[in-house]
């Protein structure tokens, strides 16, 4: 057979939680507390050759009219601890944590994930994020006082500064001493210096370096100064863009960035979150989607979301009615708070008249109009169904693979581990075994060697004059 080989695809497992799309209501949702639900779903990703695991994390409870959001998770615990925990339950799954660039410092996260790594013999990765806002700030000795448009500005220090400590260490600290031949400890170890505009600091790094070198970075903005951070900085990509022409499009838009910063197409995967509902036939799984959607978007649900484009006391109006008479408010956003989907819509007054057109179109109440501007369910089907969509989007280049987000905790992803990844397997596209040790070999990146130009050195060499 000639041709273009056929990719790998890449999967990995996304703890549902913070987020609307758990059905909590189902008599089969577990705890998303207990142990025993991270050791379930871990163990099934491992079970299935999945690359990682992946962990949210919020910094503060969300809040809605002044009271907590009690439509959410109502906390989590650390993601560490965590992560931690499960490298003793599992031996090959990767272990990927989300940890604040904002409200951290590069050294004491660089330690952590060092650790991390070395308790999981190289299974560790740092999903970079940023935080601007001032409410998730009041959690924190400096408050709110990173302006927006510097966020990326401090992750991009942050990471570079994280960096020299992983490289502190470089594996030849070891000296044998010439007379007594006994092998001393070279004082150099762990030695960093740096000095910029968001961290100044200087000491010894006292973590030896880790079996991947480093943590295997990813990254998750969209915009087009996150979009180049990721393409100088991070070894994969948390994607939004799950379907064929979005997909292509992003992903061709960030592979063509690599080549300034001195990378290949292969360093950087690109991995979109994608939700999944199975069925016996496609058409059993599509009633299946139905009803979960309507599950996911009660119409006190409904309401809520709809609070946070029209920034305004909305609990008077019927979920099951028409869209309020009344417009947003412009200006920040007072009612909804910590939430992530409230930046989503930049001009709440353009949203609220493309959603009374589209309402009036098709005849769509409150509750229905959230069902159809929301996310829904990516792939739909029976497993040969997912499993050919899935093989075709990568192939397609429109995705390195997918992280997938099902709708139960903890047993969510069984169904699609007994059934589509046998298929995929099938097809030739993925592993029935693990290959290798660390997250690093599952990815199909190198580890990275001390002193070597990283990604954000090239960043700095491509912008200089």
């Amino acid at each position: 057979m000639s041709g273009k080989p056929r990719k790998q695809i890449h999967l990995a497992a996304h703890f549902p939680g913070v987020n609307n799309t758990t059905v909590w209501s189902d008599p089969a949702a577990g705890s998303q507390i207990d142990f025993d639900s991270f050791v379930h779903f871990a163990r099934t990703a491992e079970r299935a050759r999945f690359d990682f695991l992946f962990l949210a994390e919020g910094l503060r409870l969300r809040e809605q009219g002044g009271r907590i959001h009690d439509l959410d998770v109502v906390g989590r615990p650390d993601t560490f601890t965590v992560l931690a925990a499960l490298a003793a339950v599992t031996d090959r799954l990767g272990l990927t944590g989300t940890i604040n660039s904002t409200f951290n410092e590069p050294y004491e996260v660089a330690r952590q994930f060092a650790s991390l790594d070395h308790l999981s013999a190289g299974r560790a990765a740092w999903n970079v994020v940023t935080s601007w806002d001032a409410f998730t700030g009041e959690n924190f000795r400096r408050g709110g006082f990173l302006p927006r448009e510097d966020r990326y500005s401090r992750a991009k220090e942050f990471l570079a500064t994280a960096t020299e400590l992983f490289d502190s260490w470089d594996g030849t600290e070891l000296l044998a001493d010439p007379v007594s031949g006994a092998f001393l400890r070279d004082a150099r170890a762990g030695a960093f210096d740096h000095h910029g505009k968001h961290f100044d600091i200087e000491g010894h790094f006292n973590v030896p370096r880790s079996p991947q070198g480093r943590p295997v970075v990813f990254q998750a903005g969209d915009s087009d100064e996150g979009r180049e951070f990721a393409a100088a900085s991070a070894d994969a990509i948390f994607s939004r863009y799950g379907t064929l022409d979005e997909g292509r499009e992003f992903y061709t838009d960030v592979k063509r960035r690599l080549a300034k910063y001195g990378r290949t197409h292969g360093e950087l995967k690109i991995l979109p979150a994608a939700t999944f509902v199975l069925g016996d036939t496609d058409a059993e799984a599509r009633e299946t989607a139905h009803e979960v959607r309507l599950l996911q978007v009660s119409g006190q649900t409904a309401i809520k979301y709809l609070e946070h484009v029209w920034n305004r006391d909305l609990s008077a109006y019927d979920p099951d009615g028409p869209l309020p008479d009344v417009d947003p408010v412009p200006g920040e956003n007072t009612v909804a708070l910590g939430r992530a989907s409230v930046r989503q819509y930049r001009d709440p007054l353009a949203t609220a008249r493309q959603w009374r057109e589209l309402a009036e179109a098709r005849k769509l109440s409150i509750r229905e109009l959230v069902i159809a501007t929301t996310s829904r369910q990516t792939f739909v089907g029976s497993a040969a169904t997912v499993a050919r969509a899935i093989d075709d989007l990568v192939q397609a280049d429109a995705a390195d693979g997918f992280i997938l987000v099902p709708h139960l905790t903890p047993g969510g992803l069984d169904g699609f581990a007994d059934t589509v990844v046998p298929l995929l397997q099938e097809r030739g596209v993925f592993r029935t075994a693990y290959e290798g040790t660390t997250l690093r070999d599952h990815l199909g990146l190198t580890v990275p060697h001390p002193g070597a130009a990283t990604p954000h050195t090239a960043a700095r060499q491509a912008a200089a004059p």
